[in-house]
C-alpha cells in the first residue's frame, strides 16, 4: 500500500516522506531495545516484525526501483520467517501452557527435532547468508545509504540488535537448565514438522531463484 501510494502521490509526498522515514528508522532501533528486554516469546517475535517493517517503510519511501525491490523481497522473506517463528512459539505453548521464556528452557533436549527448526528460523531472522532475508536487508540498507549516508548508523545498529535479540531468544528457549515443573511433555507430531517444512521450502526456492520476487 505504501509503495502504491508513494508512486501515485509522489510530488506532494517528497517532503512529507522525510519525517516518516526517520520515525521508521527510529522505530527499528526502539523495537530492538524492547525485544532485548522481553520475557514473552510471542511479544518478542511480534516486536521483531515491527522492527523489520520499519526498515521496509523507510526504504519504500525513498521511491527508487532498488528500494522497492528490496522492500518487497524483505516483506516476503520476513513474512515466511515470522510465520514460522509464531508456529514454533505455539508448539512450545501447547506443551508448557506458558509464553514466558524462562518457563520453556532447554527445549532442545526435550524436543530435539524442533531444535533444528528453531535454529533454521533464527538464522533466517538474523538474515544470515544465503537466506533471502539477507538479500532484502542488504538491498534496503544500500538504497537508504544512497539516499543519505547517515542512515547507515541506524540501519547498522538495528541489524546488530536484530542478531542480538534473535540469539537471545534461541539460547533462552533451546539451552539452559530444564525448569523443575517440566516433567514430561507430549512429543512432536508429523503435522508440525510438515508445517515447518512448508515454511522452509519456499525460502529455499527463493534462495536459488530470487528473480521470482525481485523482478529481474
Amino acid at each position: 500500500g505504501i509503495i502504491r501510494m508513494t508512486m501515485t502521490l509522489a510530488p506532494p509526498l517528497k517532503m512529507l516522506s522525510y519525517p516518516f522515514m526517520m520515525l521508521a528508522l527510529w522505530g527499528l532501533i526502539m523495537t530492538g531495545f524492547i525485544c532485548l528486554r522481553q520475557t514473552d516469546l510471542k511479544s518478542l517475535i511480534a516486536y521483531s516484525s515491527v522492527g523489520h517493517m520499519g526498515l521496509v517503510i523507510a526504504a519504500a519511501l525513498t521511491r527508487t526501483e532498488w528500494a522497492c525491490t528490496g522492500a518487497i523481497t524483505l516483506m516476503i522473506a520476513h513474512g515466511l520467517t515470522s510465520s514460522m517463528l509464531f508456529c514454533l512459539a505455539n508448539t512450545n505453548y501447547e506443551r508448557t501452557n506458558s509464553r514466558t521464556l524462562l518457563l520453556a528452557r532447554n527445549m532442545q533436549l526435550l524436543l530435539p527435532l524442533m531444535g533444528l527448526w528453531w535454529f533454521s528460523a533464527s538464522l533466517t531472522n538474523m538474515a544470515l547468508p544465503p537466506t533471502i532475508n539477507l538479500m532484502g536487508e542488504l538491498t534496503t540498507i544500500v538504497s537508504l545509504f544512497n539516499w543519505s549516508n547517515t542512515t547507515i548508523l541506524m540501519t547498522g545498529l538495528g541489524t546488530l540488535m536484530a542478531a542480538a535479540y534473535t540469539l537471545y531468544m534461541l539460547i533462552i528457549t533451546q539451552w539452559g537448565e530444564t525448569p523443575s515443573h517440566t516433567k514430561t511433555i507430549p512429543p512432536t507430531h508429523t503435522r508440525e514438522h510438515l508445517l515447518m517444512m512448508l515454511h522452509m521450502l519456499p525460502m529455499a526456492l527463493l534462495m536459488t531463484q530470487p528473480e521470482l520476487i525481485q523482478g529481474i
